[in-house]
């Protein structure tokens, strides 16, 4: 594991703690020694990085600076070249200067590390963390209460940003889910349009043929009333021709007797 990155955080000169070799001991120890000491609980645990899974209700003002340190800001370890390496969170205290470096290599990481200026962005939240982190230092130096009480503001502020990125990651999957939901619902729209696209063809085809028959009759009663027309008109003529001579023969009837 190769030495950790830079950090806002100000910490002490890395000590070498053993070799790879001397660790076993070291581990057995160290293994013997958690199974002595109390378990966080769950509310405990939740407090991220402070105090190693204390609230700051554990603390004691009383403590010594590095002592007090330790559990607030825990020491950064790492191995390299099997060498197990330890770097502490520095004691000095902090002047005006100090305040104004801090700012500027702020501005400095977040330009070099190109960090979105909204929005969500972990780098951002990071180096944000990481500036709070000095602070809490800087004020734990020269007061103590003082420091246990931004950890204590640095805890709820974690606890509220893991509420509403849970809150986040629910609304989206619920957001997911409700999208997936709409997929399968316009699928079936999508059948049920095409359906009723087709019961509309058929019905147009079958009204279509309706109105073929219903001209094809039209057609034949037109030509039927015709026909019955020239016929009754044919018969009307014969009357009168038939009622014209008779009208002539009675005439010639009368017209002999007299």
């Amino acid at each position: 594991m190769a030495a950790p990155p830079e950090s806002l955080l100000r910490y002490c000169p890395p000590v070498l703690v053993s070799r790879r070799a001397d660790r076993s001991s070291a581990a057995v120890s160290a293994q013997g020694a958690r199974r002595g000491a109390p378990r966080p609980t769950g509310a405990e645990r939740a407090g991220g990085r402070a105090c190693r899974g204390r609230t700051p209700a554990g603390f004691s003002a009383t403590q010594q600076p590095q002592e007090l340190l330790n559990a607030i800001l825990p020491p950064r370890e790492w191995e390299e070249a099997q060498k197990l390496w330890v770097q502490e969170v520095s004691t000095a205290p902090s002047t005006r200067r100090d305040v104004v470096q801090l700012q500027e290599q702020l501005d400095r990481q977040l330009q070099q590390r190109q960090a979105r200026e909204t929005g969500l962005c972990p780098v951002r939240r990071e180096l944000y963390t990481q500036c709070f982190d000095e602070l809490i230092r800087q004020t734990t130096v020269s007061c103590a209460e003082r420091g246990l009480l931004l950890l204590r503001v640095r805890d709820e502020l974690q606890l509220t940003l893991s509420a509403y990125q849970a809150l986040y990651e629910s609304s989206v999957a619920f957001g997911v889910r409700k999208a997936l939901k709409a997929e399968q619902g316009k699928a079936h729209l999508e059948k049920r349009i095409a359906e009723l696209e087709e019961e509309k063809e058929e019905l147009e085809k079958q009204v279509s043929e309706e109105k073929a028959k219903c001209e094809a009759i039209e057609r034949q009663e037109t030509e039927r009333r015709e026909i019955e027309e020239k016929k009754h008109s044919e018969e009307v003529l014969f009357l009168k021709r038939t009622n014209q001579q008779l009208k002539a023969q009675l005439e010639c009837i009368i017209a002999a007797k007299n």
